[in-house]
């Protein structure tokens, strides 16, 4: 696998999923994985697994309203620390999503460099959250369009009208699917709950907890209803304190706009490419491109997949060479570049995503509301707002859910670390700021002024990557909030 942490944003109906780590070690589950109720059984992922990773299945209720009723499954999985006698407890881990499996996470993060004194500290725990993967998962029978299908650019309100018309029938295709009876209990909450009945089958008291993206949500929702049986939380690349709703929503285009200026720096400072010897040029060129490819697509590509695809890339300065590649490629009308393939179950994917965002906060019921969204957005974030802002099944989705969302406040131990980059087009520092505003003195953030999603343990900014290892290991925050300057690698 890259050495790098792999972290993906695909923007399906403008929900967008993160931190596809996990991917790499897709192949080495099975069904294998024994069920159990009490205390996990644990057995190799897979027959031929190379790995130490072992695996498990616990069963826990559908609805925690009724606990004793039907029950799910949720598939976990544990890399035990190889040093006894350095072992202080559990680090359940979350790559983000939602809508990732989370399975194959615990190896994935040691092979992308995880320090050793934190493996040496910790069993690490993965999990498929419920409905995804190898725990019982959900569907919404999407067609293969479906599943690729990202939200048009909206320039007007007939654009949206548009849009809504695919948006309603995913959501119906999701409210009638053969899994549609999991459609009200596939919460973040529930989620947390599950973690929590994870934490009880290992025998711990508390849980420490690394969570990135979406898994900041998670994390930031399981230590408010569990602050007592919370240990270490790191938060990595921080959502609002909202989830996944629609301003989380909006905010993609926002953290485009911020982050651009660095590929647009990089572009320009190859000119090789050709895309523009100044990052004005390089910023020109983008709207050109979308442009045209809006009129006329290239090798499928037309303006919706660019703007998106382009927003994708960023995501790790790493992807900023084949990004560039890709565009030259657009430009002259070239073969694209080829890009890995994407592991897993699409229809899987991007329904438990559904499932969770849908269900996550309040979503506007009415075209009309989008329309304007779209308006003010296309003005303040031209590069993606139009899409970011634009309708989506959540609009259509069946009033099933049971309960509140959780509000994260500053009641509870201040054991929360948050860590973050400047310049993270998927989790904007905003967002990460308004969480950390939330948690009040429960949270110390960590900032690092550099680009993409995802700051642990890979980064090349050591100030922020050597604050979580050591409060992993032992427990010391930094005494305030910490500003980590710009580090190139190497330095």
């Amino acid at each position: 696998m890259h050495r790098k942490k792999t972290l993906s944003l695909g923007l399906a109906a403008a929900v967008v999923a993160s931190t596809a780590v996990a991917g790499a070690s897709q192949a080495a589950m099975s069904d294998t994985a024994r069920a159990a109720s009490g205390s996990p059984h644990w057995g190799p992922c897979s027959e031929t697994a190379t790995t130490r990773l072992e695996c498990s299945t616990l069963q826990v209720p559908l609805d925690y309203r009724d606990p004793d009723g039907r029950q799910i499954g949720i598939a976990v999985s544990r890399l035990a620390s190889k040093n006894p006698s350095k072992r202080r407890g559990v680090l359940l881990v979350n790559p983000g999503g939602p809508g990732l499996s989370g399975l194959g996470y615990p190896f994935a993060l040691a092979a992308a460099g995880l320090p050793q004194k934190v493996q040496d500290s910790y069993d690490l725990i993965g999990f498929d959250p419920r409905g995804v993967g190898r725990s019982t998962p959900v569907t919404c029978d999407l067609t293969a369009e479906q599943q690729q299908s990202r939200p048009a650019y909206a320039h007007n309100a007939a654009d949206v009208a548009q849009e809504a018309v695919r948006a309603r029938a995913v959501a119906r295709q999701c409210a009638t699917s053969k899994t549609s009876w999991m459609l009200p209990h596939t919460t973040t909450m529930n989620t947390a709950r599950d973690m929590d009945r994870i934490r009880t089958a290992l025998g711990e008291s508390k849980i420490s907890y690394f969570g990135g993206s979406y898994g900041t949500s998670l994390g930031s929702v399981y230590t408010t209803l569990f602050p007592r049986r919370s240990d270490r939380i790191v938060l990595d690349s921080n959502l609002g304190p909202g989830g996944y709703d629609i301003t989380s929503t909006r905010q993609f285009a926002r953290g485009m706009q911020e982050r651009f200026p660095d590929f647009a720096a990089f572009a320009a400072a190859h000119p090789a490419y050709g895309l523009g010897a100044t990052p004005a040029q390089v910023t020109a060129k983008y709207y050109e491109l979308a442009e045209r490819l809006e009129k006329k697509p290239v090798r499928g590509v037309d303006g919706t997949r660019f703007r998106t695809d382009t927003f994708d890339q960023l995501y790790l300065d790493a992807n900023l060479p084949l990004l560039a590649r890709t565009w030259q490629a657009l430009d002259t009308d070239r073969p694209l570049p080829p890009r890995p393939p994407s592991a897993g179950d699409p229809d899987n994917e991007v329904s438990s995503r559904y499932y969770v965002t849908c269900n996550n906060g309040r979503w506007p019921k009415t075209v009309g509301a989008y329309v304007r969204h779209t308006a003010v957005d296309r003005q303040k974030y031209p590069m993606l707002g139009g899409s970011t802002a634009n309708i989506g099944p959540c609009a259509f989705w069946p009033d099933a859910r049971t309960e509140r969302q959780v509000r994260i406040g500053d009641r509870g131990p201040s054991n929360v670390l948050m860590v973050q980059n400047e310049r993270d087009p998927g989790t904007p520092l905003s967002g990460a700021g308004e969480l950390r505003q939330a948690f009040g003195k429960r949270a110390v953030m960590v900032t690092a002024d550099q680009g993409g999603h995802g700051v642990y343990p890979t980064t090349a900014n050591t100030c922020a990557n050597d604050a979580v290892t050591a409060y992993l290991t032992t427990g010391k925050r930094p005494m305030k909030d910490l500003a980590c300057p710009a580090e190139q690698p190497g330095t």
